[in-house]
């Protein structure tokens, strides 16, 4: 078994869309979770708070300079992350289709580096 994350990647307007539309998305959420447990995969998911609340640490210089706010020009942030142990990355693909959302959202699925080693280029 191999861990990914399915990460939520929206634009301001997907978004949007999901705080207006969370009353109906919220019991499907939960419902898909509930079905990632049945399944035996589900380790963890996390909603993020809007960037609005977050602060940007950049190491380019010789001290870390902290800032308010995503870096600059942001397209698509990070809204939050669903962590599975699957057997696949194909697996993990057809969890991701899966997700509740709306039109404009993307899910990024990502394997995760084990603890012996490090991440691996190409298609791991």
């Amino acid at each position: 078994m191999s861990k990914y994350m399915l990460i939520m990647r929206g634009t301001d307007e997907s978004n949007a869309a999901i705080m207006a539309n969370f009353e109906e998305l919220a019991p499907k959420t939960y419902s898909y979770i509930e079905e990632l447990v049945k399944a035996g995969v589900f380790l963890a998911a996390e909603g993020l708070d809007t960037a609005d609340n977050s602060v940007v640490v950049d190491f380019s210089g010789e001290t870390p300079v902290v800032t308010d706010g995503p870096y600059g020009e942001t397209k698509e942030l990070f809204g939050g992350y669903f962590l599975l142990d699957v057997a696949s990355k194909e697996e993990a693909v057809e969890w991701a289709r899966r997700i509740p959302s709306v039109r404009g959202s993307k899910i990024e699925v990502r394997r995760v580096a084990g603890d012996d080693e490090k991440p691996l280029g190409g298609d791991a």
